[in-house]
C-alpha cells in the first residue's frame, strides 16, 4: 500500500490566500468586513488580517449574493441576517454539485 501525506489543514489564512482563493482584491475583502458583521478575522499587534475557516464560508456566502447574484450590500446583509442558514445550505449544495460537474467533465475529456 502506497504511503499517503496527510493533507495539512490551516486554522488561519492570511487575507492574501482568501483573496486568491476568491478571486478578488484583499481591499474587497476589506470593503466587506467593514460592512458586513458576519466577517470578524484575527488580527495580531500588527493588524495582519487571519481568516478561519468560518470566514472564508462566510465571504463565500457575500461573493455568491453580491457578485453572482448582483445584489446590493444592503440586500445580500439583509438576506445574511434573515436567512442565513438556508443560504449557506443552498449555496454548500450549489458548490458540490459544481464540483461533481468538473469532475465528470474531466473524466469525459480523459476518455476522448
Amino acid at each position: 500500500m502506497p504511503y499517503k501525506e496527510k493533507k495539512i489543514e490551516k486554522y488561519y489564512y492570511s487575507i492574501g490566500e482568501v483573496a486568491d482563493m476568491l478571486g478578488v482584491n484583499t481591499s474587497l475583502i476589506r470593503f466587506w468586513e467593514k460592512n458586513f458583521d458576519i466577517i470578524n478575522p484575527h488580527k495580531n499587534k500588527k493588524g495582519n488580517r487571519y481568516f478561519t475557516k468560518k470566514d472564508i464560508e462566510n465571504l463565500k456566502l457575500i461573493y455568491h449574493l453580491v457578485k453572482e447574484q448582483g445584489m446590493t450590500l444592503d440586500g445580500a446583509r439583509k438576506k445574511l441576517a434573515a436567512q442565513k442558514e438556508d443560504l449557506a445550505e443552498n449555496f454548500n449544495l450549489v458548490e458540490s454539485l459544481t464540483k461533481i460537474r468538473e469532475m465528470l467533465v474531466e473524466i469525459r475529456d480523459m476518455l476522448d
